[in-house]
């Protein structure tokens, strides 16, 4: 990683991108500390490390956006909308035959899609702003700003909303440009530095705790072991893949021979990296975010208390949306009819699997044994080390326990691991580029 990035920086090019990225990721991170107007940071964060019903749903959200919800800032909502926006487009474009169809034009019909996409993501965007700030309102942490009175209050709750949507539209801008401009996948950066800064604040405030109760070091011993130990199985999983070896037969053309040589096909056992985890967690809080448009009404108080954030229907759904995504982005990335189709035009031979159907059939039945084991992994990954931090983190008298959870630990990791490859592969890049010259 660090070799990486040493070659990084001696490539000029490279380096402006990279410089870039931090310069996108810093406006990001300047506008999580422009308070709203308006808005009483202290009681959202009281309501949030409280025990009242949905203080943990806020809590998840205010770690993805790097501690802006937490402290009402104008990109609380931050990448959220566009996430839900990209989620539905994708699962609409395998039932409409339009969108279908646009997708297959090449680039013009991606621009279309993207546009379309960004708009959507801007009426969810209003439909999840009204959902905060009537949740904002039921804590009380709302401060009228056009004097007293119920039409002053509307008109708070109005201006707030413009510029909750505003923020959450300026970070969808950040993260395409950095996708477009920068190094790396402009969300999944956004998303990562937000955990990143999640993690830093709640860890302080834990060795903060430690100067009131010392015993409290053996918990923040342990959990950095097994945040390590975590480290390693990710990094493990991420990188395993399975390998297909793909025989090519000798082919004469006039007077020379081609062919004659053995390549693998490579299918990672997390072929989805972190995407369906950032998915099957948005779908998971979406219906808890609509339904705080009532965040006195008995329905939301029983939602928050029996399948919202936190209950174990919230982390079923969550197994069975992660398993369900895992497939779904691995039907996106991987067409083993394509591939079948590829290797016999190009005389290419499985061995012991005859060419054409039977070759897809043996590449998807092998792909789909892969992706349930990555699935797996994701589903006990985001589960089963979120309750030993709960649990080291002494019922929230310690903040990392709702923090930063296996999922957090597993979108920071496979940012970092997406990020080396992308630095990899434009060294390689350039390095051809200047053998050519």
């Amino acid at each position: 990683m660090f070799e990486t990035l040493k070659n990084a920086f001696k490539t000029k090019e490279i380096r402006v991108k990279i410089f870039l990225t931090l310069a996108l990721l810093l406006v990001y991170r300047i506008g999580c500390y422009i308070p709203l107007p308006g808005i009483n940071a202290a009681k959202i964060e009281e309501a949030i490390l409280g025990s009242s019903a949905g203080g943990d749903f806020l809590s998840i959200l205010s770690t993805m956006t790097g501690g802006s919800m937490q402290n009402g800032t104008l990109f609380a909502l931050g990448i959220l909308p566009f996430i839900n926006a990209f989620i539905i487009m994708q699962l609409l474009t395998l039932a409409i035959p339009k969108l279908e169809r646009l997708s297959k034009e090449g680039e013009l019909g991606r621009k279309k899609l993207t546009q379309i996409t960004r708009y959507f993501a801007i009426v969810l965007g209003v439909v999840q702003a009204i959902g905060i700030i009537f949740t904002w309102k039921s804590y009380g942490a709302i401060d009228q700003i056009f004097g007293d009175g119920q039409a002053s209050l509307v008109m708070t709750m109005i201006s707030i909303v413009i510029l909750l949507v505003a923020g959450s539209t300026m970070v969808m801008w950040l993260g395409e440009r950095i996708t477009e401009n920068g190094i790396g996948n402009g969300t999944s950066l956004i998303i990562f530095v937000g955990i990143l800064s999640s993690f830093g604040v709640s860890l302080a405030k834990s060795f903060k705790m430690v100067g009131e109760q010392w015993t409290y070091i053996w918990n923040i011993i342990g959990f950095l072991i097994i945040v390590f130990l975590i480290f390693l199985f990710i990094v493990f999983t991420d990188l395993s893949e399975r390998r297909v070896m793909v025989q090519y037969a000798k082919q004469i053309k006039g007077n020379k021979m081609y062919g004659g040589r053995s390549t693998h096909i490579p299918i990672r056992v997390n072929s989805g990296g972190v995407m369906p985890i950032i998915f099957a967690s948005s779908i998971c809080m979406f219906p808890q975010m609509i339904m705080s448009f009532w965040p006195t009404s008995n329905a939301y108080v029983w939602y928050a208390q029996h399948m919202g954030s936190g209950t174990w229907p919230y982390y079923v759904f969550l197994a069975v949306f992660i398993i369900f995504f895992s497939y779904f982005y691995s039907m996106i990335q991987f067409n083993p009819d394509e591939i079948a189709k590829n290797i016999q035009q190009s005389g290419g031979l499985i061995m012991g699997i005859r060419a054409g159907k039977p070759t897809a059939d043996y590449l998807r039945r092998v792909n789909n044994r892969i992706v349930l084991v990555g699935a797996l992994f994701l589903a006990v990954l985001a589960l089963v080390p979120t309750f030993i931090f709960q649990a080291l983190s002494d019922n929230g008298a310690l903040g990392f326990g709702s923090a930063f959870s296996a999922t957090g630990l597993l979108i920071v990791v496979s940012v970092a691991l997406e990020l080396n490859k992308q630095l990899e592969s434009q060294i390689m890049m350039r390095h051809y580029k200047g053998f050519l010259k």
